[in-house]
């Protein structure tokens, strides 16, 4: 048998697993398919009527889309917290985790790219970025460099988690010589893709409240918090739902990894206060309007103390072994870290770094039904496609899926 119809009845094979499980499996399935819907619905009504179905406006052209863009592209980055233990110093525990990990950083680009997509007015209009078809700046534009980097990112974990699965598919061992030049190159790039975004905001003069030397190394900082803790919420759901041998081990791991990077990250974001109020500049305004608000009564003072306070909570539980090591006080230290990273990184980043613009107007924004609707859609088609990815590996890993010689026969249920 040829190695093309091989991949191929390992392709069948994969879509035989997704079209079965249990009760359960169906009913998420379903409500994220329902989810995916109604986002389909809303982009289709910004589609029809343009971007003033949301609440961007010439003040504030960056808003909900772009915040979602920016968490996510570190929740992408976040795979080379357990690529570098798991394949540089071959530590087991992080080992057994490492796929699933990778499987998420490929669900999070995804989402990067449609999130980007939503936010283009005239989305038909891309192709003038592709080389030979279109025009791209080329090497002078940094958004060109930011679709580069995260499409090499995107293709080579792809390839890394399809080659993983494949071989124990067919119950081989990979080829180290080949696959692990690959994965090590995939640790520069996943530093690159977020780096690359951050000179997106650093290379903007306009915008003083992101020029920044320290930007880039804050949004790496802050990658490797919510990454990683998403991987321990999701790791603990992955074992209670499916036989995945996913040890207490490998969690506690993450959570002393989280101690060292939540607190760089904090540092780091102390580093910039301190820069901008003691210098008291006349930028100062944009993170007066961060931390305290402005006279006019604008400003998200509250959600950027509500992340500050997340984020020192999360530290202590992850730097006190006596509390990382119980998994449920773990599981809220990592609530909490992705919650506060979510919100500082999002529109904590965007909205100071806009308001006032660069007229001194302040416009005062809150993301519209519609672009709520078209993120959560976003975010549903990620899930969705992590949990088949998730249900085909876990199934091979099991036994539940592997070759079988005979012809016409997937796997093992």
């Amino acid at each position: 048998m040829s190695p093309l119809v091989q991949f191929w009845r390992f392709v069948k094979g994969s879509l035989a697993v997704v079209t079965q499980g249990s009760r359960g499996y169906f009913a998420w399935v379903v409500l994220l398919l329902a989810v995916i819907a109604v986002g389909v619905w809303a982009y289709a009504n910004q589609i029809q009527y343009g971007l003033i179905t949301t609440n961007m406006r010439d003040q504030l052209s960056w808003g909900f889309y772009i915040g979602n863009f920016a968490f996510l592209v570190g929740i992408a980055a976040a795979a080379v917290v357990v690529v570098i233990p798991a394949y540089v110093y071959r530590w087991g525990p992080i080992r057994e985790v490492v796929l699933l990990g990778e499987l998420v950083a490929v669900a999070a680009i995804i989402m990067c790219i449609l999130f980007v997509t939503v936010d283009v007015g005239r989305p038909e209009r891309i192709w003038h970025m592709m080389p030979l078809l279109g025009a791209p700046n080329f090497p002078h534009s940094l958004l060109v460099w930011d679709i580069l980097v995260l499409t090499s990112y995107f293709v080579i974990n792809y390839f890394i988690v399809t080659y993983l699965v494949y071989m124990a598919y067919r119950g081989r061992k990979y080829n180290a010589a080949f696959i692990l030049p690959i994965i090590f190159l995939s640790i520069p790039l996943a530093i690159s893709i977020h780096t690359v975004t951050a000179f997106l905001f650093m290379g903007l003069k306009a915008r003083p409240f992101w020029n920044s030397a320290l930007l880039a190394p804050r949004f790496l900082a802050s990658a490797f918090c919510s990454g990683p803790a998403l991987l321990v919420i999701v790791f603990q759901i992955l074992r209670r739902v499916r036989p995945i041998e996913i040890s207490d081990a490998a969690l506690r791991k993450l959570g002393e990894l989280l101690a060292y990077t939540m607190a760089a990250n904090l540092f780091f974001l102390g580093c910039e206060v301190f820069r901008e109020f003691y210098s008291a500049s006349a930028h100062v305004i944009h993170a007066e309007f961060q931390w305290w608000g402005l006279e006019e009564g604008h400003g998200i003072a509250g959600y950027t103390w509500f992340a500050l306070v997340s984020q020192v909570i999360a530290f202590v539980i992850f730097v006190v072994p006596e509390l990382r090591n119980r998994l449920p006080i773990l599981s809220v230290g990592c609530v909490l870290a992705f919650a506060g990273v979510y919100i500082e990184k999002g529109l904590g980043l965007l909205l100071p770094g806009m308001t006032p613009d660069v007229i001194g107007e302040v416009y005062h924004y809150n993301p519209s039904l519609n672009e709520i609707l078209i993120g959560a859609g976003v975010w549903g088609v990620g899930a969705l496609l992590f949990t088949l990815m998730a249900k085909v590996s876990s199934a091979i890993s099991t036994g539940e899926f592997r070759y079988q010689p005979i012809e016409g026969s997937y796997g093992r249920w």
